[in-house]
C-alpha cells in the first residue's frame, strides 16, 4: 500500500564543526546533508511518497505532520532534545513515529515516546519494518522494536536520494564509503555500533553517488563521513585510484575531505593518491598531545609517529589537518591546557574541535566510569563525567584553550602557515568547464561578497584579516583566501560564545545541559 513518509532530521546544537556562523557568508542554510535519511528515503518502496525535512534548513510544520502517514526520525546523542520534541509532536498529531539511527541504537531507553524503534543499520529489521508499515500505520499499545541482525551489504545500499534536497542549501556535500573501525579507543562508540571490521562500498558505487550529487547541484566539496576512511587500506587505495580517474574524466569538479587516523602517515601511497584525487582536508582525532593520555585511552595508533611529525607529513601532501581535542581526561594536569595550546600552535592546525570528555553509552569509558560511580546526570555539570581535577579547573582550562587558539591573530597566523607550507603542495588543477560552471562561479561570487562584508567591513577583527591578506595574497588563490576567511569567521565567533558560556562543553553531550556561569569558572 502506498504510504506518505515524513523523514525528519533534528537541528544540530551549535559546535566548532557545524559551521553555522559561516552560513551567511556562504549563503547556505546547513552544513551537510542528512546522509542517513537520504539513504533511507532511497531504500523505501518506490511507490511511497517521501518528504525530507532537515530542521537545519527549515522547521518542521504542523501541515507536514498532517500530511504524513508515518514520521521517521534519526539523529545522534547531541540531537536528543530535538528527537524527543519531534516524537512528542508526532504523538500529539496522532501520527505513527519511527525512530532509528545512532542515538537510539546506543540508548533505546531514552526514547519511550517513539511508537517504533529501529536498532542498528539498514538490514533485515528495515525490511520487516517496511512490511509492518505496508500493512498498518496505526500505533500499537506498546513500543515496537526492530533489531537488525543481518546488515545490508554496503554495495546493496541505494544511491542516496540527493534529488530530495536542495544541494545549494548545504556548505558541503557528503558520501559514505565504509562503515566500522578496527581500533578500540576507550571513548568511541563506533565499534559497538558498526563493528570492528571495516565494510566498504565498491569504487563503482561511490562514483555513481558522486555523479548523483553533481546532478543535484555541485557543492564544490564533498566530505567522506566514514569514521575512518583508511580503516581498510586496500579498499581505500582502490577507491582513491577510482577517484583520481573520475576527477580527470569529469574535469575535477570537487575537492574532498575525510576522516582518518594519524597512522595514515605510514602509507605514503595512500597520501599520494589523496593528493592526486584532490583530498584537501583530513580530520584526525589527535585528542591530546600527552603520551600517557593516549596510552590510557587506547589510542596507540597516534603513538606510531611523533605527533608533530605526523601532521607535517600529512601537510606535505597538500592536506590540511583538522584536529579533535579532548579535555578533562583522567590523566590531565593543570599543565595540560598550556600543552594543548603549544602543540596546536607548533603544528599550525587552524581548525580544532575542543570538547570536554563525554562518556558515550556502549563505550569502554562509559562502563569504566559507571563501575566507579563517576557518571553524573546533574544538569549543572558540563558533561556526564566527574573529572579527577576540580570541575572549575577543567572548565576554566577549556575556556583558556579556546580563548588562546581562536583569537583572530593566532588563528590567522596558523592559516598563514598553511598557505605557505601546505597548500602549495596541492595538485594544480586546470580551469576546466566543470570548475568554471555557472553555479560554482555564482557560489564564489556570493562567498566573495560575504567575506568582504561580514569579515572585511563588519568584523571587529577586520584589521587582522586585511593584514593576513596583504601577507599571503601572492601565494594564495582566491579560493584559499575565501575558504580560510569563511571558516575563521565561524571559529572566532563560536569561540567567543564558548568563552562566554553560551555553548555546550561537548559536541557529544545531549543538547540542553545547563551551562556554567563564566563568572564561576
Amino acid at each position: 500500500m502506498k504510504r506518505r513518509v515524513l523523514a525528519v532530521f533534528p537541528r544540530y546544537a551549535p559546535s566548532f564543526g557545524t559551521m553555522e556562523h559561516a552560513f551567511p557568508i556562504a549563503a547556505v542554510k546547513a552544513f551537510m546533508p542528512p546522509q542517513g535519511l537520504l539513504v533511507l528515503a532511497a531504500y523505501l518502496p518506490s511507490e511511497w511518497e517521501v518528504r525530507i525535512v532537515d530542521e537545519n534548513v527549515r522547521a518542521l510544520t504542523d501541515p507536514d505532520l498532517a500530511w504524513a502517514d508515518v514520521v521517521m526520525v534519526t539523529g545522534m546523542h547531541v540531537q536528543r532534545a530535538g528527537i524527543s520534541e519531534i516524537l512528542h509532536r508526532a504523538r500529539a498529531s496522532r501520527t505513527l513515529s519511527v525512530l532509528g539511527g545512532p542515538s537510539v541504537s546506543a540508548s533505546p531507553e531514552w526514547y519511550g515516546a517513539a511508537d517504533i524503534i529501529h536498532l542498528g543499520e539498514i538490514g533485515d529489521a528495515t525490511d520487516a519494518l517496511i512490511r509492518r508499515l505496508e500493512s498498518d500505520v496505526s500505533p500499537g499499545p506498546v513500543q515496537e522494536r526492530f533489531v537488525t541482525r543481518d546488515r545490508l551489504d554496503m554495495d546493496r545500499m541505494p544511491v542516496p536520494a540527493y534529488g530530495a534536497i536542495r544541494m545549494a542549501d548545504y556548505f558541503i556535500g557528503s558520501v559514505q564509503a565504509s562503515s566500522g573501525c578496527p581500533y578500540h579507543c576507550e571513548f568511541c562508540d563506533i565499534p559497538a555500533l558498526y563493528g570492528n571490521r571495516a565494510r566498504a562500498k565498491s569504487p563503482e558505487h561511490i562514483v555513481a553517488e558522486l555523479d548523483a550529487i553533481l546532478r543535484s547541484g555541485n557543492p564544490g566539496a564533498v566530505y567522506f563521513v566514514d569514521d575512518n576512511f583508511t580503516a581498510n587500506p586496500k579498499s581505500a587505495v582502490a577507491l582513491l585510484e577510482a577517484l583520481v580517474e573520475w576527477q580527470a574524466a569529469r574535469g575535477f569538479p570537487l575537492q574532498f575531505a575525510c576522516e582518518a587516523s594519524l597512522d595514515v602517515t605510514k602509507r605514503p601511497r595512500v597520501l599520494e593518491l589523496m593528493r592526486q584525487a584532490c583530498v584537501t582536508t583530513m580530520f584526525c582525532g589527535i585528542e591530546t598531545p600527552e603520551t600517557e593520555a593516549l596510552q590510557l585511552m587506547g589510542k596507540t595508533q597516534n603513538l606510531r609517529t611523533p605527533l608533530l611529525e605526523a601532521v607535517a607529513t600529512i601537510n606535505s601532501y597538500g592536506i590540511e589537518v583538522v584536529s579533535g581535542i579532548i579535555l578533562g581526561l583522567d590523566s590531565d594536569t593543570p599543565d595540560t591546557y598550556r600543552n594543548v595550546v603549544s602543540f596546536v600552535e607548533a603544528a599550525a592546525i587552524p581548525m580544532c574541535t575542543v570538547n570536554m570528555v563525554q562518556a558515550l553509552p556502549r563505550t569502554r569509558l562509559y562502563d569504566r566510569l559507571e563501575r566507579s560511580g563517576r557518571l553524573t546526570s546533574d544538569p549543572a555539570d558540563p558533561t556526564n563525567v566527574r573529572f579527577l581535577l576540580p570541575r572549575d579547573t577543567v572548565v576554566a582550562g577549556w575556556r583558556s584553550v579556546i580563548d588562546a587558539l581562536f583569537s583572530p591573530e593566532a588563528l590567522y597566523r596558523r592559516y598563514e602557515h598553511q598557505i605557505r607550507t601546505t597548500y602549495r603542495y596541492r595538485r594544480s588543477i586546470p580551469a576546466t568547464r566543470a570548475r568554471l560552471a555557472p553555479s560554482l562561479l555564482w557560489r564564489g561570487l556570493r562567498m566573495s561578497a560575504g567575506v568582504l562584508w561580514h569579515v572585511g567591513v563588519r568584523a571587529d577583527y577586520r584589521r587582522v584579516f586585511w593584514q593576513f591578506v596583504r601577507r599571503v595574497h601572492r601565494q594564495a588563490s582566491i579560493e584559499d583566501l575565501l575558504q580560510a576567511a569563511t571558516v575563521a569567521h565561524h571559529l572566532i565567533r563560536f569561540a567567543r560564545e564558548a568563552v562566554a558560556g553560551r555553548t555546550e562543553h561537548s559536541f557529544y553531550a545531549p543538547a540542553g545541559r545547563a551551562l556554567l556561569d563564566p563568572a564561576a569558572g
